[in-house]
């Protein structure tokens, strides 16, 4: 399903020229660095297809550069709080700019990992068992009383995340329960709220989705085998990980993975691309985990490796996403 050759008009663009587009990069959070390396190959792709790109950190000096420029399209490329917790979605929205992807409410929703898995399952995807304890509680009622619990309830292995965050900061793996203090501990470095859930054994999948302006489509599953914990070192650090792209899966598993993302990209209200993360294990069943309305842009990233190994060209696709976009109706402020 590869976009239009480069040589195309943009579909629904009624310019007569090059679109403009600002592209968000940086920020203030903990991936800040991966934020700006997915932005320069956004861009990098985007002008080998032709179109008009600036790239913007999220400063004092944002908004009055985007009032001089006034361009046609906004596309956040940005990782972690504010980026894809809709706060900067708003931000556009309210400045009249239109916004390529995930509006600010539905980006709200899939930021929270634990409202978006009572999302998921509330659709019909499997998601593993968990719990979600903010810091005060947790010091409040005794974390030995409380880690006790959690292991007399979900058992162990369990997987420690921020219920909020990405690139798999402050996420351990606890297979041990006198380990699991320190994963606490570590958690609540990066946010005030632990989710636990159940560790759930297979194999770790990325289906990432795109809507071209014909309903959200699947592209092929990334498989992911991680020596040691998939982490944030792992996942921008070649060499850690070896990725299959499309991944060793009979086909009836691509379909039901890719049916699963494209589920989890409905139900969410998630518009334009977004990147699902999955286990499927040892029975067939796929577990539903997160979902990232601004999927890592890098050399070493899920998305691009999908769009590639569906048959994309990144800049024609890119480009694609670009015209899907400027094609729609304005979302503007309306709830999800």
């Amino acid at each position: 399903m590869p976009g239009p050759s480069l040589s195309e008009p943009l579909v629904g663009d009624r310019l007569g020229r090059a679109p403009r587009v600002a592209l968000l990069a940086g920020g203030l959070s903990h991936e800040r660095d991966v934020s700006m390396r997915s932005g320069r190959r956004v861009a990098e792709a985007l002008r080998s297809a032709g179109v008009e790109v600036s790239v913007h950190d999220v400063d004092a000096d944002l908004l009055p550069a985007l009032a001089d420029l006034q361009p046609d399209l906004v596309w956040p490329v940005l990782h972690g709080a504010s980026g894809e917790d809709g706060s900067v979605r708003d931000i556009v929205q309210l400045s009249g700019l239109r916004l390529l992807g995930t509006g600010p409410r539905a980006s709200r929703v899939a930021w929270s990992k634990p409202i978006a898995k009572t999302v998921a399952a509330r659709a019909g995807l499997e998601t593993p068992e968990f719990v979600t304890l903010p810091q005060t509680l947790f010091r409040e009622l005794g974390a030995s009383a409380v880690l006790r619990m959690i292991v007399a309830r979900l058992g162990l292995p369990v997987v420690v995340k921020p219920s909020r965050g990405g690139s798999a900061l402050g996420v351990s793996l606890v297979r041990e329960a006198d380990d699991l203090p320190r994963a606490m501990v570590e958690c609540f470095s990066y946010s005030d709220t632990a989710l636990v859930e159940r560790a759930v054994t297979g194999t770790e999948l990325a289906a990432s989705v795109v809507d071209l302006g014909e309903g959200p489509v699947a592209l092929p599953p990334v498989e992911i085998v991680a020596d040691g914990p998939y982490d944030y070192d792992a996942r921008y650090n070649p060499g850690r990980v070896e990725y299959f792209a499309p991944a060793r899966l009979r086909p009836e598993q691509v379909e039901a993975v890719g049916a699963a993302a494209v589920t989890a990209h409905r139900s969410l209200g998630l518009m334009g691309l977004s990147r699902t993360d999955l286990i499927l294990d040892e029975d067939g069943v796929v577990h539903f985990l997160e979902v990232n309305v601004a999927p890592g842009m890098t050399e070493t990233s899920l998305f691009p490796q999908a769009a590639e190994a569906a048959g994309y060209n990144l800049g024609t696709l890119y480009r694609s996403l670009v015209a899907a976009s400027l094609a729609a109706e304005p979302a503007g402020l309306r709830p999800v």
